[in-house]
């Protein structure tokens, strides 16, 4: 048997309490912080291949567009640049441009091309050469009569970023319409007969658009220069239908009245009553 305790006497103080504190560590030596630093890096090497694939999977065309889409401001800033209006808009490409760069183009410059890049030299070279048989065809055709071949003066071809435009211009002596209508005049009607069977051999997808001058219709007329020059560009687009241009082809019918005039210092100059038929690309 375990032999009792002695009994305390009545004048012994009372014996003192431990209390023993355990402190238990959790997640080992370096605790957690590793886990997060591993995530991040995982997560990082996950959008490094999505990358690589991306830039394997896709065309030049469809990098391009991704990287329009998240580079906005510097899509803004090629349109502010210098070439942005027509053939280079005046400019030559060595000319300064608005890009946040410490000095303007000098020199020569470095760039990496893709494989299955378009444009350039070549490309302009190519667009060239069919503005120039384009024309000729239609100079040609045109001489063919000798009443209408004067008319090939009236022509005006250009290559634009959007595609080829083909600019049918009025003047002191020739006038695409009768006054204050949308009825084509005889040569017009000639001139439209030609262009359309060049046109209609020419691939892409057309948007007519038609011009006035500034001159202030008379009073109590209810047509105005907008409407006038939208029946006008209906009236284009009817008479290329007529010449074999498939309908399905012309994607928008503009009437934009004197608001884009060729001949800026005179609003009522007869060159700004013209026709604009934009061949796309």
């Amino acid at each position: 048997m375990a032999a009792k305790p002695a009994a305390r006497g009545k004048n012994e103080p009372p014996r003192p309490i431990i209390v023993k504190k355990i402190t238990v560590v959790e997640g080992g030596h370096h605790g957690g912080a590793w886990k997060v630093a591993y995530a991040d890096f995982v997560t990082a090497m996950m959008a490094f291949f999505l990358l690589l694939w991306l830039l394997g999977a896709t065309t030049e065309k469809q990098r391009k567009g991704l990287a329009d889409y998240f580079t906005p401001t510097l899509v803004k800033l090629k349109q502010e640049s210098a070439g942005s209006n027509g053939m280079l808009g005046g400019s030559s490409i060595t000319d300064v441009d608005n890009y946040p760069n410490r000095a303007g183009q000098t020199g020569n410059k470095a760039m990496t091309i893709p494989l299955d890049t378009t444009g350039g030299p070549k490309e302009g070279a190519q667009r060239a050469k069919r503005v120039e048989s384009m024309q000729k065809r239609l100079e040609a055709k045109l001489a063919q009569n000798q009443r209408i071949a004067r008319l090939s003066r009236q022509v005006r071809m250009v290559d634009t970023a959007q595609g080829i435009r083909i600019d049918l211009v009025d003047d002191a002596d020739f006038s695409m319409f009768q006054l204050g209508t949308t009825v084509l005049t005889g040569d017009a009607a000639e001139l439209l007969r030609v262009l359309g069977q060049v046109v209609s051999g020419e691939p892409g997808e057309l948007t007519v658009r038609g011009h006035t001058d500034a001159l202030p219709w008379k009073g109590g007329l209810g047509a105005n220069n907008w409407s006038l020059s939208a029946g006008r560009a209906e009236a284009t687009r009817q008479a290329l239908l007529r010449q074999g241009v498939a309908e399905d082809r012309f994607r928008r019918i503009e009437g934009v009245a004197d608001r884009e005039p060729l001949v800026r210092d005179n609003p009522q100059d007869p060159r700004n009553r013209r026709i604009s038929i934009l061949l796309l690309r």
